[in-house]
C-alpha cells in the first residue's frame, strides 16, 4: 500500500529561504507542495489563513514567510517589522493547529540573542539579556514564534520546531541600496564601482568586526532536515523551553576581510577604504551550531564558491534590471 503523499505548505516561497525550501522538496516523489503569493493570501488576516488552513488540509507547514529588511529598514519601520511578523506567527501557527497539523518548522533569525553574549551564540543564550536596539521589535517578533512554537507543543503535543539561521546569503537576496543585508550591499557597490570606474570603495567602521555567513541553499536544507528529524531524536537534544536549534557555518570571517573577497569575486581593482567614523557593531556575531551537527548535519557550500555563485545571478538580474 501506498505512503500518503504529505500535502506542504510553504508559506513566504517568493522569499529567499522558501524558495529554495520549494526548490529542494520540489524533488520529492511524496510530496504535494501549496502555496500562495500574498495577492492570494494575506498571512496578517487570521480570517483568511483560519479559511485557508481548513480548506486546504495541510500536514505540514515551513513558515519561512517574514518582514525582514537590513538594519537601516528595521531602525525606520520598527512599527512595519514588529506586527506584520507578530501577525502572520500567530495567525499560521494557530490556524495549523485549529485545522490539526501536527508538523511544522519555524524560521527564526540569529537576531533574537543579546547584543552582549558570550561566543559563539549558544541556544542557552537567548532571553539572557537586552536585544540590540536597531532590531529589537523583528527579534521580539521572532522570540515569540520560537515560544509560539513550544507553547503549542507543551499544551496541545504538536510537534512545532523553530530553527535561527545565522546571516544568509545567495540567490533571491535583496539588493536595494539602503534596505539590503552586508554582502547583497557590497556586492552591488563593488559591482557598479567595477562598471562606473570609481576608484575607491569605502566601507562603514573598521573593517574588524567578525561576522558569520552561511549559503540560502544550505539554509534550506538544512530546514528540511530538521523537520524530518525523528521526533524521539529532536526532543533528545532539545528542551521544552529551549527547543530552537541555531543553523550557522561555524566559520565567521572579519568584514574587511569580506569586502577584499568580494572585490576579487567582482572584479574590483580599485581601493579598499575603511571610514572609521563610523560604527562598527558588535564585535563578533558566530552562531553555536553544535546542536544541530549532533544530528549529523553539515553545510556544502564554501563561502567563496557560493558568493561567486551570488554574483552571476546579481549580474544577469541586474543586466534584466531586475
Amino acid at each position: 500500500m501506498c505512503a500518503k503523499r504529505q500535502r506542504v505548505f510553504v508559506a513566504g516561497h517568493r522569499g529567499m529561504v522558501g524558495n529554495q525550501i520549494l526548490q529542494q522538496l520540489d524533488a520529492s516523489e511524496d510530496t504535494d507542495i501549496v502555496t500562495r503569493t500574498h495577492g492570494e493570501l494575506d498571512l496578517t488576516s487570521q480570517a483568511s489563513v483560519m479559511d485557508f488552513f481548513a480548506k486546504e488540509r495541510i500536514d505540514q507547514v515551513y513558515l519561512a514567510a517574514a518582514k525582514v529588511g537590513g538594519i537601516h529598514a528595521n531602525n525606520t519601520y520598527p512599527a512595519d517589522f514588529i506586527y506584520q511578523n507578530l501577525m502572520i506567527e500567530a495567525n499560521v501557527i494557530h490556524a495549523a493547529h485549529m485545522a490539526d497539523v501536527q508538523k511544522l518548522l519555524f524560521l527564526g533569525s540569529s537576531c533574537i540573542y543579546p547584543r552582549a553574549v558570550a561566543q559563539p551564540m549558544a541556544e542557552e543564550a537567548l532571553l539572557s539579556g537586552y536585544l540590540e536596539a536597531t532590531n529589537e521589535p523583528y527579534a521580539v517578533a521572532k522570540i515569540a514564534g520560537i515560544k509560539m512554537c513550544e507553547s503549542y507543543a507543551r499544551q496541545y503535543g504538536r510537534d512545532y520546531r523553530s530553527v535561527m539561521p545565522t546571516n544568509l546569503y545567495g540567490p533571491g537576496d535583496n539588493y536595494h541600496p539602503q534596505n539590503s543585508h552586508v554582502i547583497p550591499a557590497l556586492i552591488r557597490r563593488f559591482h557598479e564601482a567595477t562598471i562606473n570606474g570609481i576608484p575607491k570603495v569605502e566601507i562603514w567602521g573598521t573593517g574588524t568586526p567578525r561576522r558569520e555567513f552561511l549559503h540560502v541553499g544550505d539554509m534550506a536544507r538544512a530546514s528540511i532536515f530538521v523537520m524530518n528529524l525523528p521526533k524521539e531524536n529532536y526532543l533528545e537534544h532539545t528542551t521544552p523551553m529551549c527547543s530552537h536549534i541555531n543553523v550557522g557555518s561555524g566559520v565567521d570571517i572579519p568584514i574587511g576581510d569580506l569586502a577584499k573577497l568580494i572585490a576579487t569575486v567582482t572584479g574590483y581593482t580599485g581601493e579598499v577604504t575603511f571610514d572609521l567614523s563610523k560604527p562598527d557593531g558588535p564585535p563578533r556575531k558566530l552562531m553555536d551550531s553544535s546542536r544541530l551537527r549532533s544530528f549529523g548535519w553539515e553545510p556544502r557550500i564554501d563561502l567563496a564558491d557560493g558568493l561567486s555563485e551570488t554574483y552571476e545571478i546579481f549580474k544577469a538580474e541586474y543586466n534584466r534590471g531586475v
